[in-house]
This record gives structure tokens, C-alpha cells and sequence, in this order.
């Protein structure tokens, strides 16, 4: 069943009951200060790092789920309520939540009042915005109380969460006309600062999270707001909060707003104080003066749906399909943006604690957003590339505010390399930025030690053939890029971490899916060799590049489909020859991206395979047969219970890679069928099954042996959204940036029979109108640019800023 539905016209989902299968969420903010809020209002604030700027608190594994957030409540003679149905969850006549791009607007009535919370963190703006419209809907004059309320964190988001034996004493804030200030070790150590404002005189105010609540009481009965009087409490210790109390008189029909700013403020050293023991105000007094009407909102929302509609603008398709249409246009780039800002850190799944930016996932979040934004996409390469080590091999993750590389995790992810090639590659492409290859980074963020970008990039590739196995295949290390396979763990400890325990030093366990990148990505590096004139250096890749095609051949292919790996024994893994396990996904769709096989038909029978073997009515599964037991030889892949995660669940992030694989063999049909099968915007109808939003992708789905199959979770933070992206765009709809132009090559349905998209590229604007007469699905009969006929299917970079029109003939 349904419980929303697209409006395309204003871009936004439109949820109509907030009792939703699991929370529906957005994020807020695309430059420094983020945000994330469900369709109830819950969620948490940030600034530039989920673990070491938090602002406000948010509770995982929380009963009831989703408690907690930035809320507002309406007390009306005795009766208090909350437009976003919780915390309170008092029954609401009306409820509607919009969830838009970089806004959410949630709405609320009861007993003719109509509450209508728009949340958004403006451009070039350290903060959120929340205005409360409230509306007088019923025959009689109303007198009512509005209470806000968000709760503190302490900063450090792992800290506050562990440490009670401190942060029960550290809590501090200040009170200023309508702001509240929250100064927690801003006395000693940090230079940072948070405020919550309001921009209307107060009746009161709390700051201590006892005093508002009740010891006792959750935030569904917060004692002042049942009271309707708030206590003027000052935080002292404890848990600081942040609440006002607005005393509003509505006639009947009459309309009111409010503007509040939960903000953040860094301060030079020199600056901290305006007095002894007074924080200096001045950067939130002016923060908070550009929302003090109502108009102001009006404006820096509209400068925010302009900057989207700017960046979705790069790329557009008008086809015949709706569903189609919504995911190219809005809701997979703008996933895309998100993955990019995140990386895996922050989502109702990933607590912002745990994980920084991962190396591979934001090389690889790269290609989704490359196009909207590319000189962003030029500063996180060389963010990424400066977390390599000298060796060639990398940090697994680093942190976004430090940009160090995380030690707790480390390297030896011996796939990570090879995806700085895959992003770099991708941006020159969509650039003409070569000149990004001169840069000089650093090799594990020091800055005495550095090299140019390139030089990095050859260290990638040669961290490869510096590590091959006993079958000239690439060695696996800690893990590729399923980090639940862990070839060389081999543990029996409880909360010992698969990753980063690694008890035998083996130098025998080998990747077929790294020798499938490496192959695929091998072209990339020797074309950018040959372009800085290095012929006998993109020679030798070469001859590297065909011993491993040689080799995959050779020991990677089991007959009807690729293997998997070989294990820390040399024993095949998703092979026939195994128990269970007998095939995975990642190697066909890899090894056939890099064309291995596909002269001798071993891709056809590969891709057949997967079809027959891994394919389920919601996605393709990651391997077949699941695992029933724990296999000490493979590690975390073998705990997970049946269908779920890396044990045989839809990982959504490499179904996009078998989508890409049958348009290189030129099958449009089954590239398709299986786009549609896990794109969000056709699992609307099962939404009841699927439970994660349906405008954005999910990581993993259950497979087919889970007790729950169809239901996704781990949804938003995914490089399921930039592959996704690649797959429809550039593979299926067949409009490819390459080093000199853009490349025209659709792999479509047979039964379509035109579509067109709006590409913007280099500056200059394509409008390609792609007919197929004959319905075919793949093969350029013509193209012609602006009447001339081109003699291939390469666009050439016009360069002069104009619109081109482009027809493109399939035959």
C-alpha cells in the first residue's frame, strides 16, 4: 500500500499518515551544517561532523522509535499536541508532511488550530531554520502556547553518550533577550558555540531538560507543557535544553508565524568573550537578524529550491515514463548529493559515531554528482588522495572535520586503491581537469611528504600488482569491497572486529572481483599515462592490465560463472564446488564491465547464471546458496542469519553493476526489467513490504531466504545511489562523459520508442533527441549536431557556452 505519493511539479514527497512503515527522513543542509528530520519531526542537527560537532541529541535503538528531535508543541487550554503527531501522539484531524529538496514542511490540525513546522538549513548558513505558522481555523478566538524544544548534545557525540561521569557536571548556557545559549567547555578547550532563537518575545523559558520534562516523564508529557507555564529553569550539570515558551492570541481565521534559528558559532581565540565569563555574540546576533520577518524565510527558501533546481538541471529526461522520469530528474542526484555530504556517516542507520568517509564509497559517491558539482568533486579527491599511504594502499575511512585518516579502522582494503583511479578518471572526464593530476598531496596527511596526484594514482595501480596471489590474482587483504568477507580473519572472539583482526598473515587469499576492477579500471590509467606522454609507462600497464585479463580467465571463471575469490587455504569460494555459496553477484557484474569473457561468450553465460540462480522477485541477491553456518574461513559474511545483509540479502548497491553488465552485452531489455526492480519510485505500491522510503534507494533488501523478504533497510547513506545513477544514465540511456566529448550509446527496452535528455556539459547544453524506428536496443545508426552529421557517436566539446541540438538515430 501507499502512504504518500510524488509531487513532481514542486519536487517533494508527500507523506499523508505519520504512522509510516519505519521513519521517513530528509536531510537538511549541502555545505557545513546538516540535518536530519523524519516525517514526525525527529532527528538531529550537526556541523560539518555527526561525531564531533553535534548540536542536538538523538537516541538509537530508541522505544518508541524515532524519539526525539527538534519539536514543537501547542498547548490549548489544557489540551497539547505536536504537529508532527509525535512525541505526544494525541490524534490529529489533519497531517501532511513534504518532504523537499534540502526542506521539509510538516503540518498538523487540531481542535481549529493548524501548525505547520518548515524546517531547512539555508545557503552559505551555519544553522536551521524552523518557522511555525499557526492558524486560527475555528469560529472562536484562541489563546494559545507554543513550547519549542531541542536537546543539547555535548559536542563529541561518542562522548556524551559514554562519559556521565563528566558530562553530568559540564552542562552551561546562557540567556539573552528570546536566544538561549548553549556554552558547554566553551570556557576552556573549544571555540564553538550553539544558540536556539526565537524571534518573538518570550513568556518563558527552560534550558534544563529536568525541569521541562519531569524527572520521570518522557518527552510526550513534558511537565511545563502539560502545565502550559514553562519554569525560567537555568542548566546547570546535567542535560541542557533548549525551550521556549511563546504566549500567541489568534482570532478566528487569523494566521501567525514564528521564526526560531538553532545555529552554530566558531569564534577566534581572541574573540571568545565580550566580557568575563560572556560568550561573544556577535556572529549569532547577525545570524539571527537575517530571519527575523517572515519574508526572510520566504526568500532564503526560494534561493534554496533555485540552487537545487540548478544542479538537478545538468541532467534531464523527458521519456514516457513518470516513475523514470522522477528518479533521473530529482530524487536519485539529489541521493546522490547526499551520499557525497555523508559518505555512510550519518542516517538513521548509521549512528555518526562509528564511521567517518570511506575511501572506496566516496570515490565512488563521486560519479552520482560529479556533473552538478565538480569543483566539490575536485576538493574531496584531493581530501581522499591525501589519506593515502606512500605505498599505495589507504586509510579505510577519515574524518570530515580533520580530513585524518581513521587509525582505528586502518588500511589493507586492498580494492580501496583503485577506486582514487575510478573517481579522478570520472571527473577529468566530465571536466577536461587534467591539470588536477599536477596537484601535489600528501601521503598520510603529512605535508612534508607529497607527490603529485598522478603519482598517487600509479601507486594505486601498482599496489595492485605489487600484491598478487598464488594465480596472479590480486591478494584480498582485510577485505575488498564486501567488507563482511574476511578471507584472513579467522575469528572466534566475540566483539572482536572482523575488519581490523586479521590473525593470519596469509599471502594467498585472492580477489576475482579486484581483478575485475583492476581490468576495468586499467584503460582509465593508461589513457591519462599516454595524455601526460608516458607511452612506455601505459605500455607496461597494458601488459599488466592483459595478465590479469589472462588470469581471471585462467582460474577466475568456474564454468558458468566467475568465481568469487580463493580463501586463505586456496580454496574456491563461490564456486560449484562449494556447499554453500556457489555464486555471487560481484564478479559478473565487474568482470563483465571490464569485458573479460565477452569475445568468448563466458559473459553471456555469467550474466544467465545470475538471472537463474541469484535473481528474486525484489533484486538480485549477493550470493546463492546463503550460508546456514558460521564459516570461520569467510567471517562476518557467515553470521548474519539467511537473506539478510551480506548473507544473501539484495545488496542494491551491486545490482546496478549486472544492469550495467547486460548493456555491455547489449541486452536493454534485462537492463532495465532489473532497474525497475529495485528503483524506489516503483516500490511505492509495496510500500507495506519494503518499509524505507520510496524516493530514495535502500543498501540492502531481504532475499530470498529471510523470514521477511522485500523488506529493505540501511536506506539514504549507500553507493547504491551513484551506481544507480551511472547504470539509468550512462549505460541504459547511454550518455557517457569521455575524454573528449560525450559518448551516445543507449542500451534501451526494445519497446521504447523515443526519449530525450538535456545534458549539460563543459559548459555547454546538449538537448539529444534519441528515436529507435526499428526498436532496437542497442546501436547508433547517426547522429547529427545542429544539422552536421557527426562520423561517430562521440559529441565533440563545442566550448562556446551555447545549446546544441542533437539527434540521434538507433538502428
Amino acid at each position: 500500500m501507499k502512504y504518500g505519493f510524488f509531487d513532481d511539479i514542486n519536487q517533494e514527497y508527500v507523506i499523508h499518515t505519520p504512522q509510516t512503515p519505519y521513519p521517513w527522513i530528509n536531510y537538511l543542509g549541502n555545505e557545513r551544517f546538516f540535518g536530519l528530520i523524519s516525517n514526525t519531526s525527529g532527528g538531529y542537527a550537526f556541523y560539518r561532523d555527526a561525531r564531533l560537532r553535534r548540536l542536538t541529541r538523538y537516541r538509537y535503538n530508541n522505544i518508541p522509535v524515532d524519539n526525539g528531535g527538534r519539536y514543537f508543541y501547542i498547548y490549548d487550554d489544557g489540551d497539547y499536541w505536536t504537529p508532527g503527531w509525535m512525541p505526544v501522539k494525541r490524534e490529529l484531524e489533519q497531517y501532511e508532511c513534504r518532504h523537499g529538496l534540502g526542506y521539509t514542511s510538516i503540518m498538523g490540525e487540531r481542535n481549529g488550530i493548524r501548525a505547520t513546522q518548515l524546517v531547512f538549513v539555508p545557503l552559505s548558513f551555519d544553522g536551521e531554520v524552523h518557522q511555525v505558522k499557526l492558524q486560527n481555523t475555528s469560529l472562536q478566538t484562541k489563546k494559545i502556547k507554543l513550547f519549542s524544544f531541542v536537546e543539547f548534545c555535548l559536542w563529541n557525540a561518542y562522548d556524551d553518550m559514554t562519559n556521565y561521569q563528566r558530562n553530568l557536571n559540564t552542562g552551561e548556557v546562557e540567556i539573552q533577550d528570546s536566544v538561549i545559549y548553549h556554552k558547554t567547555e566553551y570556557r576552556e578547550r573549544r571555540n564553538h558555540y550553539a544558540f536556539f532563537s526565537a524571534n518573538r518575545p518570550l513568556a518563558g523559558y527552560d534550558t534544563d531538560r529536568e525541569a521541562f520534562l519531569g524527572l520521570y516523564n518522557g518527552l510526550d508529557q513534558p511537565q511545563t507543557v502539560a502545565a502550559g507555564q514553562a519554569s525560567n529553569s537555568i542548566a546547570s550539570g546535567w542535560s541542557p535544553v533548549g525551550s521556549h515558551c511563546i504566549e500567541i492570541t489568534l482570532e478566528p481565521g487569523e494566521e501567525t508565524s514564528c521564526n526560531f534559528v538553532l545555529g552554530y558559532v566558531e569564534n577566534p581565540e581572541e574573540e571568545k568573550w565580550e566580557s568575563h565569563g560572556v560568550i561573544n555574540k556577535k556572529q549569532a546576533h547577525a545570524m539571527i537578524a537575517q530571519f527575523a520577518e517572515e519574508a526572510d524565510v520566504k526568500e532564503a527558501l526560494s534561493e534554496l529550491r533555485a540552487y537545487w533546481n540548478n544542479l538537478l538541471s545538468k541532467y534531464t529526461l523527458q521519456s514516457h515514463d513518470d516513475k523514470l522520469n522522477r528518479m533521473v530528474n530529482i530524487w536519485n542526484p539529489y541521493q546522490c548529493m547526499v551520499t557525497f555530504n555523508m559518505s555512510r556517516s550519518a542516517s538513521y542507520f548509521e549512528s555518526g559515531i562509528g564511521r567517518g568517509m570511506g575511501f572506496r564509497d566516496s570515490n565512488q559517491d563521486l560519479l552520482g554528482f560529479v556533473h552538478q558539482i565538480p569543483e566539490r568533486a575536485r576538493e574531496r579527491i584531493i581530501d581522499i588522495a591525501s589519506t593515502q599511504f606512500e605505498n599505495g594502499g589507504a586509510y579505510h575511512q577519515y574524518q570530515p572535520l580533520t580530513k585524518k585518516g581513521n587509525h582505528e579502522v586502518g588500511g589493507g582494503f586492498n580494492d580501496d586503491p583503485l577506486w582514487l583511479i575510478v573517481g579522478t578518471a570520472a571527473y577529468i572526464k566530465e571536466t577536461g581537469d587534467f591539470g588536477i593530476l599536477d596537484e601535489q598531496v600528501p601521503f598520510d596527511g603529512n605535508v612534508e611528504r607529497t607527490a603529485t596526484l598522478f603519482e598517487h594514482l600509479k601507486r594505486s595501480f601498482y599496489h595492485v600488482i605489487d600484491n598478487l596471489g598464488p594465480h596472479g590474482l590480486p591478494l584480498i587483504g582485510r577485505a575488498d569491497w564486501n567488507d563482511c568477507l574476511n578471507l584472513n580473519c579467522f575469528s572466534v572472539t566475540p566483539d572482536e572486529s572482523y575488519q581490523t583482526t586479521q590473525n593470519l598473515e596469509g599471502r594467498v587469499a585472492e580477489s576475482v572481483f579486484i581483478a575485475g576492477l583492476f581490468v576495468y579500471t586499467g584503460p582509465d590509467f593508461i589513457e591519462l599515462c599516454k595524455r601526460r606522454g608516458l607511452d612506455e609507462e601505459a605500455s607496461t600497464a597494458q601488459a599488466h592490465v592483459d595478465r590479469m585479463r589472462a588470469a581471471t580467465l585462467e582460474h577466475g571463471f568456474d564454468g558458468e560463472w566467475f568465481l568469487r575469490a580463493y580463501d586463505h587455504y586456496g580454496d574456491k569460494i563461490g564456486s560449484k564446488d562449494c556447499e554453500e555459496g556457489q555464486i555471487f553477484i560481484e564478479p559478473q557484474g565487474f568482470c563483465v564491465m571490464a569485458g573479460i569473457g565477452v569475445e568468448e561468450g563466458l559473459a553471456h553465460k555469467a550474466l544467465d547464471s545470475t538471472r537463474d540462480r541469484l535473481e528474486t522477485p525484489y533484486g538480485i541477491v549477493l550470493q546463492h546458496p546463503s550460508y546456514s553456518r558460521y564459516y570461520i574461513n569467510l567471517g562476518e559474511i557467515s553470521s548474519y542469519p539467511p537473506g539478510y545483509k551480506e548473507n544473501a540479502g539484495i545488496f542494491c548497491h551491486n545490482n546496478p553493476w549486472i544492469m550495467m553488465a547486460e548493456a555491455v552485452i547489449g541486452r536493454g531489455d534485462r537492463a532495465f526489467e532489473l532497474y525497475s526492480k529495485i528503483a524506489p519510485a516503483y516500490l511505492e505500491d509495496i510500500s507495506d513490504i519494503h518499509r524505507t522510503e520510496p524516493y530514495v534507494y535502500a543498501q540492502m533488501i531481504a532475499g530470498k531466504d529471510a523470514v521477511r523478504e522485500g523488506e529493505a533497510k540501511n536506506s539514504w547513506l549507500t553507493g547504491t545511489a551513484a551506481w544507480n545513477f551511472i547504470a539509468i544514465t550512462q549505460s541504459i540511456l547511454g550518455i557517457q562523459p569521455e575524454w573528449d566529448g560525450l559518448r551516445i550509446d543507449p542500451c534501451i527496452p526494445t519497446a521504447w520508442d523515443e526519449f530525450t535528455v538535456t545534458r549539460v556539459f563543459r559548459g555547454d547544453t546538449y538537448v539529444i533527441h534519441i528515436t529507435n524506428p526499428q526498436h532496437v536496443s542497442k546501436g547508433v545508426t547517426t547522429v547529427t549536431v545542429d544539422g552536421t552529421i557527426l562520423t561517430n557517436n562521440i559529441l565533440p566539446v563545442a566550448g562556446d557556452g551555447a545549446i546544441h541540438q542533437v539527434k540521434v538515430l538507433l538502428g
